[in-house]
């Protein structure tokens, strides 16, 4: 196998990767603020669905990919709204945002269906993109992958060494506790739960302006479930999110692959290959840790304190 196969490989592991990064450190946000929002995936669709319209319409993969953002921040503020400011149950609340958001994108999306547009440049740096095995993968990748790589950092450097992660771990951990001390717990849970929908909106964006680039219904395929998995079996840490992605990444090429082998394997079994491979090496690495792997205290706990 050749240097250039092997290059092309990792790239699309990468790309592939990427909605589920995206989206996890997303929900871990919100999660470590003590909101469990389950309509990661209505979030998705419908950053996909606006985005993909927004870029076709204009011809800006920017104004699609702010669209796709917003989005994702509309569906997370009216979970926001039920469960947060309302008191409403967060997991019936975020499986309604799942049914919401995947009827509003295949209603948005319904004239599009099969129309294409050209996908967001990766990036060429003269000399370096041209590197053997390294070159594109490193230098030669989408805005998207440089911008999940900074979230990660970012969200790492946030939650342990500021004064803001702090109190939204806090939050997180005992509400009560956090009120007590003349900390805004809604305020800071209605953040984290915008910014969860922010970045699911821009994974939901990246599968139909980059990924694919066209809409499709239901094109999310089942992604904000596995985000969702992500977070809990990577026991709420940042670089875990990255490393569970790019496993859930590089099963979709094996099975890629696999099928294009015709090992004479039932089409349904390889599909779910990657959803299953991601599972179980997950489950088995929060077995190893297990004591780390403790979800935040107040988790799933509506907040009905006063501010």
């Amino acid at each position: 196998m050749s240097l250039a196969i092997i290059e092309l490989i990792l790239v699309t592991i990468v790309t592939a990767s990427m909605p589920l990064i995206l989206a996890g450190i997303g929900e871990l946000i919100a999660e470590k603020a003590g909101v469990l929002n389950l309509g990661v995936e209505g979030m998705m669709i419908l950053g996909a669905s606006l985005g993909f319209v927004t870029a076709y319409l204009t011809g800006s993969a920017l104004l699609g990919s702010v669209a796709a953002l917003l989005a994702g921040m509309l569906g997370a503020g009216v979970f926001g709204v039920l469960t947060i400011g309302l008191g409403g149950n967060q997991v019936a609340s975020g499986l309604a945002l799942t049914i919401l958001g995947l009827g509003s994108a295949n209603l948005i999306g319904a004239g599009y269906v099969g129309h294409k547009r050209e996908a967001i440049a990766t990036m060429h740096i003269p000399m370096l993109s041209d590197l053997p095995l390294i070159g594109k993968l490193i230098f030669g990748q989408d805005p998207f992958v440089y911008l999940a790589l900074v979230l990660i950092a970012g969200t790492h450097w946030f939650l342990y060494y500021t004064r803001q992660g702090l109190a939204l771990r806090a939050v997180g951990e005992n509400h009560d506790s956090a009120f007590a001390l003349g900390l805004k717990v809604r305020r800071i849970r209605f953040a984290a739960v915008l910014f969860g929908g922010a970045c699911a909106g821009l994974a939901g964006g990246y599968l139909s302006l980059v990924y694919t680039p066209f809409w499709a219904s239901n094109m999310t395929s089942g992604r904000g479930w596995i985000a969702l998995a992500l977070v809990v079996f990577a026991s709420w840490k940042p670089w875990r999110i990255l490393a569970g992605a790019l496993l859930f990444g590089g099963a979709s090429v094996l099975q890629l692959h696999a099928q294009a082998a015709s090992l004479g394997l039932q089409g349904q079994l390889l599909t779910a290959l990657p959803y299953m491979a991601t599972i179980v090496a997950l489950v088995v690495l929060s077995i190893k840790d297990r004591h780390a792997a403790k979800a935040p205290a107040s988790l799933g706990q509506p907040f009905m304190g006063r501010h």
